[in-house]
């Protein structure tokens, strides 16, 4: 009995561990869905070599929260393995089998049920965040929130092709702010970055534009050619910015 209920409440610390990394990963600026898969990766120590784990390790912050989620998930791992070891030994030799199985895949049911309820997850979030901010240095700030991901607004990266419209131009001449469209860095071939570029700068062949703006509007910069339609999009973009503003200012009230 020990042993099995042993299993359980590590099973269920290492759902805890695992949840708090991947909201720790997500105040420094990740989405969700990427900090709970590499969250989980690092603390059963599978170790995907994908570009987005490599993102992940290049930050001072994440890789010390990876560090330590892959010291205790280690522990975490061999002290399931050995608690399952003796369960399994209970379960063969111990009295009331029936019993033990019923306590064993309850606890199951029980820790799956919680992990997958909404609620739940909300509150530990919330509980997770208020731990973070009071006995921890990390920045806690919420960039989902403070950028306000959301309403069809986001980050991307827009790769520069020789082709686009935008090659060969400098940010003033582009004008992507009367798009919408604002540029908060280029990642440079060489793996140089220049963050907030000021308006001379011209964006070549090669360049990765970081973009704040509309999804929409994004995806649009990116089909965008070197033909007249590209200049005729353009303004065509301006001026539907220009009809949004209005709108949102209108409903605002400013």
């Amino acid at each position: 009995m020990i042993p099995i209920i042993s299993l359980l409440v590590i099973l269920g610390t290492s759902l805890i561990v695992i949840r708090s990394a991947a909201v720790a990963l997500e105040h420094t600026g990740l989405s969700r869905h990427a900090t709970r898969f590499q969250a989980r990766s690092a603390f059963t120590g599978v170790g995907f070599t994908t570009k987005e784990a490599e993102h992940v390790v290049a930050d001072p912050v994440r890789r010390r929260i990876i560090m330590w989620l892959m010291l205790v998930g280690n522990a975490g791992v061999m002290s399931a393995m050995a608690a399952l070891l003796l369960s399994a030994i209970d379960l063969r030799t111990g009295q009331g089998v029936g019993f033990l199985l019923v306590v064993f895949f309850g606890g199951l049911a029980f820790l799956w049920a919680l992990g997958s309820n909404r609620w739940v997850d909300r509150q530990m979030c919330h509980a997770i965040r208020w731990a973070i901010k009071r006995w921890s240095s990390l920045d806690t700030s919420d960039y989902l929130q403070l950028l306000h991901l959301r309403d069809e607004y986001g980050v991307s990266r827009v790769r520069v092709g020789e082709d686009a419209w935008i090659a060969g131009k400098s940010l003033r001449a582009a004008r992507l702010s009367e798009e919408g469209l604002l540029v908060l860095g280029i990642e440079c071939p060489g793996g140089n970055f220049v963050g907030t570029p000021p308006a001379d700068v011209e964006v070549r062949d090669g360049d990765e534009l970081v973009l704040y703006g509309r999804a929409s509007r994004i995806s649009e910069l990116t089909s965008r050619g070197l033909t007249e339609d590209g200049e005729r999009a353009h303004g065509e973009a301006v001026e539907e910015h220009r009809a949004q503003t209005r709108s949102e200012r209108r409903q605002a009230r400013r």
